[in-house]
């Protein structure tokens, strides 16, 4: 790891002395947390991975589905290659068979939290159980500072995206993943077996072995169709949680269209998910991390101790002011206003001298 993204990793939290009782108190800032929102299909992954990239981070899962152990493909869950090494949580982790709460969620996420904080890493939590994040919040509120990001899609574009994902999963498999989940006696409200895809496909399973060849294909293509619209369904349904967060709860939700890039292709299409969805939210998360002077006095030390242990040393604000400027050009914040700002005042904080 470069000196840059170790002290890139999170903002420094400076402690502030609060009376009490006539007594100075060290508190400590609170902690600051990423959350990526949005619908199933529209790219939260994706750009989980991409933040994670651009500051150094850790990714909490928060899709109730994706949680279990199994059916990676129907869950839709990020393969290991699209990781692309960065660590996450609370993804394919717990027993298929049993249930897990919004309650477990809250108890291990907190503690995820905890250990990615202590690594000095910052902790995004991704997923579209919108019900798992609130009852997050919820719980642990004020213990820390929240960034909520929301990729957005156009529900027709949306839907016609979800309806060719479907077609690509069975493709790679999607009814043979299926197949040793299917039980005649299975439960369908516990663990793993709530998933779209499983209770679609119970009638397939239980008829294929005693239908014709028509007769299957019949079958199949009503279960994928249901898939479809289930899903569509759930994406309809996310979006209208969403909403409520913002206009009921008040919550400040970044909100950011992603629609042109599902009506792209290729490079296209890549272009624009860098410039309409990736760096915008880049630039939000660099605003809310060093957001004050407490961050920026806290950015300018961690600089200095960078230099000192690497062997490079500073005796004035020469080194670190180079080091805020080739962050300026290549890490995401440049693409932020304050990005010169903060050059500027660090210029303040330590004058070169000449």
């Amino acid at each position: 790891m470069t000196i840059m993204s170790k002290v890139m990793c999170r903002p420094t939290q400076p402690l502030k002395n609060v009376p009490s009782n006539g007594q100075k108190q060290n508190i400590r800032q609170k902690e600051k947390v990423v959350l990526v929102m949005g619908a199933t299909g529209t790219g939260k992954s994706r750009l989980s991975i991409d933040l994670a990239k651009s500051f150094p981070a850790e990714i909490i899962n928060s899709d109730k589905m994706q949680v279990y152990e199994g059916l990676d493909i129907v869950t839709n869950k990020i393969t290991k290659e699209e990781q692309l090494g960065v660590p996450h949580h609370l993804l394919g982790t717990h027993n298929p068979n049993l249930e897990f709460t919004a309650s477990d969620f809250c108890d291990m996420a907190s503690l995820a939290i905890e250990s990615i904080t202590d690594r000095e890493k910052l902790p995004i939590i991704v997923g579209g159980s919108n019900s798992y994040i609130e009852a997050l919040v919820d719980k642990f509120g004020p213990r820390y500072d929240w960034c909520c990001l929301w990729v957005d899609v156009s529900t027709p574009v949306l839907h016609s995206y979800v309806a060719q994902r479907v077609d690509h999963m069975l493709n790679k498999g999607m009814v043979n993943e299926l197949r040793p989940f299917f039980n005649p006696n299975g439960d369908y409200s516990r663990g793993i077996r709530k998933a779209i895809g499983v209770p679609e496909f119970d009638s397939y399973f239980r008829r294929e072995e005693f239908s014709n060849n028509e007769t299957r294909q019949r079958l199949l293509q009503e279960a994928v169709g249901e898939v479809k619209s289930n899903t569509c369904k759930l994406a309809c349904k996310q979006v209208g949680r969403i909403h409520r967060l913002r206009s009921v709860k008040g919550w400040k939700i970044h909100r950011v269209c992603a629609t042109p890039v599902f009506q792209k292709r290729g490079q296209e299409s890549n272009h624009a998910w860098k410039n309409m969805v990736a760096q915008p939210c880049a630039s939000v998360v660099a605003q809310f991390l060093y957001n004050d002077d407490h961050h920026l006095q806290g950015l300018v030390e961690r600089l200095r101790k960078m230099r000192v242990q690497s062997g490079r040393g500073v005796v004035d604000g020469r080194g670190i002011i180079g080091d805020l400027i080739w962050l300026s050009i290549f890490g995401t914040i440049a693409r932020n206003v304050r990005a010169t700002v903060t050059i500027l005042k660090i210029s303040t904080l330590f004058p070169i001298r000449s």
